[in-house]
């Protein structure tokens, strides 16, 4: 049976260039690895194919001869006789493909899980990260503040110092994986590696495990910090705390802890950025007339006037009262919004007052009336 074309396996045309053979390559490679594909010859062996194309149209001497005399041209270099299916020396050729530095186990092994390790694995581990909530009050959000909280987590064992071992035992090397972390099984035609399940890829064993910690070098406890508020954190944000998370185990790094921003709702204020927002009561008379009140605002009391005529709903703003950015340049504005209080008891006298100015409530001393009435003339005239 002849074999296909070399550039028609890959699909592309002969004045392909390398990184378009590359891009070709990749995308038949994820497609039909056996990995993916488990018990399905027709995939594995596209996968082959593929993999023989790349090796030949990859390699500039390899490719010159197919293109000159064809499979003949390759036949012990690749091709029929040559294709060894360990992909030594297709690692070689475009190791870079995947991102990888060359061998063939680590081209497949960094495209679908993680390159193949030679020499044994680190011990050491690290910690996972964590997360938590803090509340804290508007106030406490707006000016920073320094909080204490306590974090559960896997802390390192002071009996062994976090090595696992009883009163300074060393590890010893891993009998099952021969201390090199992992185990390799062929499947197919090609040798897949994953982790050792007695030393779980730590290549190590603890002859005498602590017995405080039962040789995982970690113990679950509570630990004590205070917590770094900036001035103007929003509710949702986050901080990071870097190495605050679990313990790592065997001697690794601890993980990360990050606080993630609660802020109390506030009776008076709602925030909007670094804007603060408030609704501001007014008389009657105040609206008519105008008047000076006293607002609060996050520094304290302000005197503000408000000018005569103005309607329920305006917006007053308060420059530099809000927020202090985060950045540190400058702070956000106070926005107090006008509501118009009605009162809803009246005395005989206070109702006679109204009365009497009810005899002056006309469209000429209220604009919005005559536009409203003006509008609806419209609509029906």
């Amino acid at each position: 049976m002849s074999k296909r074309d070399y550039y028609e396996t890959l699909g592309v045309d002969k004045s392909a260039s390398k990184d378009e053979v590359k891009k070709a390559y990749r995308k038949l490679a994820m497609k039909f690895h056996p990995d993916k594909n488990p018990d399905n010859p027709e995939a594995e062996q596209k996968f082959k194919d593929a993999s023989e194309a790349a090796e030949i149209l990859l390699n500039p001497e390899k490719k010159q001869r197919y293109d000159q005399f064809g499979h003949a041209g390759v036949n012990g270099q690749g091709g029929q006789g040559g294709f060894s299916g360990d992909f030594g020396d297709l690692g070689d050729i475009f190791g870079d493909i995947f991102g990888g530095g060359g061998g063939g186990g680590d081209v497949f092994g960094d495209l679908f899980g993680g390159g193949r390790r030679r020499g044994g694995r680190s011990r050491g581990q690290r910690g996972a990260d964590l997360q938590m909530q803090v509340e804290v009050t508007f106030e406490e959000a707006a000016f920073g503040i320094h909080k204490n909280v306590s974090v559960p987590k896997n802390v390192s064992c002071s009996s062994c110092n976090g090595s696992g071992g009883e009163n300074g035992a060393k590890p010893t090397r891993c009998d099952y994986c021969q201390g090199a972390g992992e185990v390799r099984r062929q499947q197919g035609f090609f040798t897949v590696s994953s982790a050792c399940p007695k030393c779980n890829g730590s290549g190590q064993m603890i002859s005498v495990p602590c017995r405080k910690c039962r040789g995982e070098g970690r113990v679950r406890d509570k630990k004590e910090l205070e917590v770094t508020i900036p001035a103007g954190i929003d509710e949702g944000q986050r901080l990071k705390l870097h190495g605050e998370g679990d313990a790592g185990s065997g001697g690794g790094p601890g993980g990360d802890l990050y606080v993630v921003l609660k802020i109390a709702e506030h009776a008076f204020f709602e925030r909007e950025n670094f804007d603060v927002h408030c609704r501001v009561p007014v008389t009657f008379s105040q609206a008519a007339l105008g008047a000076s009140i006293e607002v609060p605002t996050l520094d304290g009391r302000v005197e503000v006037k408000i000018p005569s005529g103005i309607q329920s709903g305006s917006k007053m703003r308060l420059k530099s009262k809000g927020i202090k950015r985060l950045s540190g340049h400058g702070k956000g504005d106070q926005i107090l919004e006008i509501q118009l209080e009605t009162p809803t008891s009246l005395n005989p006298d206070q109702r006679d007052i109204f009365e009497q100015l009810a005899e002056f409530d006309t469209a000429k001393y209220h604009p919005l009336n005559k536009s409203f009435f003006d509008k609806v003339k419209n609509i029906f005239s």
